[in-house]
């Protein structure tokens, strides 16, 4: 006679999954966020794993991977929205062709495929997915409230958007994820400058920089055409709608950490205190979002579409959700 076991769950063998506990909820919630989908593993990571060969666009020991697949990134997304959103052009295409204010977890969830895809996945899934980016800028064009037109294919446009979105996640890594110097020296950023570049070759941009120096140059080179970024838009991205009780001094954590890490040249015209404030106070925040995402990493553990990657080149294991 087959014996039936009862708990939280109901009988053994039921259909009705048992209750998610806390630590799943959280990973669950995360993935939601961050993936668009609670299992963190929707179509578009599965397409890492599996469509393509073995070669991408970047050495999964390089220092791209490193740098990607480390949660500082998720501080290094809001340092670049900030910083992007001091370009009146870049803004007016935002606000001209986002639901960002309803939905910002979709527009976060679309910014991390293109990423995700790009730096893990094969160079055959990369270039496609490139390609579907350069479909959607070229429906983003319109005229800015001071009369200028405006297109996202622009190459100057999106050369601005690069220099703002790489220089975010150098310094959320530099301040919040592991050295890197061991493994790669210590130019590694200017090796991580040059080799990302390829991503916004891939969108259309030119004349991009090959190291550090050359990054915060170019950044420099932008300011007379900056303007200081909106309040409303200042307050959405360091305090979204929309986040569950728990969430919101988590997120308190990562965007008062952002704004220690905008470059000199933005941070006045986002009124954070950037990079170049390093008192008592300001280390002391950095090391609580340090401790932060090191409790998140030991909750969620790899992202999934690392683990995709690793499993198609070879370097990892078959993922179980796979």
């Amino acid at each position: 006679m087959h014996r039936t076991t009862t708990g939280p769950a109901g009988p053994t063998g039921s259909s009705r999954p048992a209750p998610a506990g806390p630590l799943q909820r959280v990973r669950r919630t995360f993935r939601a966020r961050v993936a668009g989908d609670p299992t963190g593993a929707p179509g578009w990571v599965r397409e890492i794993a599996t469509v393509g060969g073995r070669d991408g666009w970047f050495d999964p020991a390089g220092v791209v991977w490193a740098v990607h697949g480390g949660l500082p990134t998720l501080v290094g997304g809001l340092v670049a929205l900030l910083g992007q959103g001091a370009h009146p052009l870049a803004l007016a295409g935002v606000l001209g062709h986002s639901d960002y204010r309803h939905d910002p977890w979709a527009r976060l969830a679309g910014t991390a495929r293109w990423l995700a895809v790009c730096t893990f996945g094969s160079a055959q899934l990369a270039e496609r997915d490139c390609a579907r980016v350069r479909g959607v800028h070229r429906r983003v064009r319109g005229t800015a409230p001071d009369g200028r037109a405006y297109s996202a294919g622009d190459p100057a446009l999106l050369r601005w958007v690069h220099l703002a979105f790489t220089d975010a996640f150098l310094a959320a890594h530099r301040e919040l994820g592991a050295d890197l110097a061991p493994r790669f020296g210590p130019r590694w950023a200017d090796a991580y400058v040059r080799e990302w570049a390829r991503t916004a070759q891939a969108l259309g941009a030119c004349d991009l920089p090959g190291s550090e120096t050359e990054l915060a140059d170019a950044l420099a080179a932008f300011a007379p055409q900056l303007e200081p970024v909106p309040a409303d838009l200042r307050r959405f991205l360091l305090a979204p709608p929309g986040l569950t009780r728990p969430e919101v001094p988590f997120y308190a954590g990562l965007s008062g950490a952002a704004g220690l890490l905008l470059s000199p040249v933005l941070a006045p015209l986002a009124q954070v205190p950037g990079r170049t404030a390093r008192g008592p106070r300001e280390r002391l925040r950095l090391a609580g979002t340090r401790a932060q995402l090191r409790a998140l990493r030991a909750v969620t553990g790899r992202e999934p579409w690392e683990q995709a990657g690793r499993f198609r080149t070879g370097t990892g294991p078959r993922p179980a959700w796979l």
